[in-house]
């Protein structure tokens, strides 16, 4: 059973647990393979951008030309 004592001094309340914890810390295990192929460009992303594919450029953009704004008020998709 664990004790917990509590007491006040004017405006202050003071809890003090007696157990003893014990904290396990672990690393992270080993990360996946990277992505091939997949070159993202984030530089000019905005709020509520999505993210496309260009082409031209070979890589996948977030940017202004493709918001959820422009989705959704009629934009080209």
């Amino acid at each position: 059973m664990t004790a917990v004592n509590v007491t006040t001094d004017g405006k202050t309340v003071v809890v003090e647990d007696t157990a003893t914890n014990t904290v396990s810390i672990a690393t992270t295990g080993p990360q996946g393979p990277a992505s091939e192929g997949f070159v993202f460009n984030g530089t000019a992303k905005v709020d509520n951008s999505i993210v496309y594919y260009d082409s031209s450029a070979g890589e996948f953009k977030a940017d202004t030309t493709t918001t959820k704004l422009s989705l959704v008020e009629g934009g080209n998709f």
